[in-house]
């Protein structure tokens, strides 16, 4: 299953989808506690950061100050592909939109201001139109 490699047919196919919900990141110093179900996990020296429902960091009690829509670009991007993080991190950065990228085996996740996320699909639609 051979993901896509051509810029244009990236951008032109990547068809964005705002997931519901709230998410944040967070730190944790060992194992992921219990009735976390992460959607991201990055595990780093200094601790394992967590990227979970806003909710499910509420109830567990983590402390966090960055909260998020999660956009899932759709079109299949190889992991060696070239250009689309910074086609989309450009084109969100002209905007004044943060965007954390996450590449997962079959597709790039964007982790946006939450605030933001209306105007990130509007970019992200527009520069896939462009293509």
């Amino acid at each position: 299953m051979t993901g896509e490699r051509d810029l244009r047919a990236l951008l032109s196919g990547m068809r964005p989808e705002l997931n519901a919900g709230r998410y944040v990141f967070t730190t944790v110093a060992g194992a992921v506690p219990e009735g976390l179900a992460p959607v991201v996990t990055v595990s780093e020296p200094e601790g394992r950061t967590l990227v979970v429902h806003q909710e499910e960091a509420d109830r567990a009690g983590l402390t966090y100050d960055y909260v998020a829509a999660w956009i899932t670009l759709r079109v299949h991007s190889a992991l060696d592909a070239v250009g689309l993080t910074a086609a989309v991190a450009t084109a969100l950065a002209q905007a004044g939109v943060s965007c954390n990228v996450v590449a997962g085996f079959h597709h790039d996740h964007l982790f946006v201001p939450y605030a933001a996320a209306v105007e990130a699909l509007r970019r992200l639609r527009a520069l896939a139109d462009q293509a």
